[in-house]
């Protein structure tokens, strides 16, 4: 019968007490818990993040010039911008737990609508906040200490070489026992080739017994992180992995306006080397981050965390419906 829901009924109470639990340990921090808008006049800039886009036929929004369909809109691939500008407003420390939506494949990790928990620390920077990320990883999946390792030393333990010196070339020639064949070959974007390498060979061996945070990304792929101060090389970001899974992605946050103005232009400048639509600048957000307080935040995949929790092996066990069968 097909319209049965994918998960097992006991699997989906077992969510709700996790949900419940992680709401239960940001309430007894203080943490403000927020709604923010699935829907925005602006879209995501990184060119490997696709938004779904829909429009508005109401009344036109006074400062948005509406197309022959109505005012564009644009499905959130995070509640991230919005939040911030909460921060900037003087809310204090946040968290939220909401859908999230990015238009790719699904998959044994991926379903296009997603839940998300997204919390920042108010004076919090990013070391602060693997620290609470990790209680609340042992509290949820009863796991033992997490590891921790810098972006470079992850490449050299596992393919031994330097992501922050190595030439394209030598990045290429590190995975070519990958069997990645022509995509790896052809592929012209030094960050791309890292993050391919990244995913392919070293996410599945660095976090099988224990999490394991990475941090110190290349500055080139700071994303919404400030760049370190010891290190110009390197970005104030993190994310988690575990079993082979990524778990979250966090950041000492930024709080130039015109840096991250600069670089949400130069993802649209490489959407259109690659032939893809330029999406429309969060305006409203580069402002807020002009009184952006200090903190860091991070974004976890509640779906994610709970097949780990469950020990399920496809993320499709542990929601109620699917894309398939929505």
């Amino acid at each position: 019968m097909n319209w049965l829901p994918n998960a097992d009924l006991s699997l989906l109470k077992k969510r709700a007490v996790i949900i419940q639990t992680i709401r239960s340990f940001f309430i007894e921090r203080e943490l403000l818990e927020v709604e923010t808008p699935s829907l925005s006049q602006a879209g995501v800039t990184d060119q490997h993040l696709f938004c779904f886009k829909t429009h508005f036929i109401g009344p036109e929004i006074s400062d948005v010039k509406p197309d022959v369909l109505g005012v564009p809109l644009y499905l959130q691939t995070s509640p991230e911008f919005h939040m911030k500008r909460l921060l900037s407003a003087g809310s204090g420390s946040i968290f939220q737990i909401s859908k999230a939506f990015r238009n790719e494949e699904s998959g044994r990790y991926h379903n296009p609508e997603f839940t998300l928990l997204e919390w920042y620390q108010v004076g919090f920077d990013h070391f602060q906040l693997m620290d609470e990320m990790e209680e609340l990883l042992r509290l949820v999946l009863n796991c033992g200490q997490a590891k921790r390792l810098t972006y470079q030393q992850a490449f050299m333990l596992v393919l031994n070489v330097d992501p922050l010196s190595a030439s394209l070339e030598v990045l290429k020639t590190a995975g070519s026992h990958l069997n990645l064949g022509d995509v790896l070959d052809n592929e012209a974007d030094y960050d791309t080739v890292l993050q391919l390498l990244f995913c392919v060979a070293i996410e599945p061996v660095i976090a099988n017994d224990s999490p394991c945070f990475v941090y110190d990304f290349p500055a080139s792929q700071a994303a919404l992180a400030r760049i370190s101060p010891v290190d110009q090389r390197v970005a104030e970001r993190f994310e988690v992995y575990y079993k082979g899974i990524e778990l979250a992605n966090g950041f000492h946050e930024l709080s130039d306006s015109e840096e991250q103005l600069s670089r949400f232009k130069k993802d649209n400048r490489l959407r259109k080397e690659n032939g893809l639509l330029e999406m429309p600048i969060d305006t409203r957000f580069v402002e807020s981050l002009k009184i952006l307080p200090d903190c860091a935040g991070v974004a976890l995949g509640i779906d994610r965390l709970i097949m780990l929790a469950t020990e399920q092996d496809h993320i499709d066990n542990v929601v109620s419906f699917t894309i398939k069968g929505a």
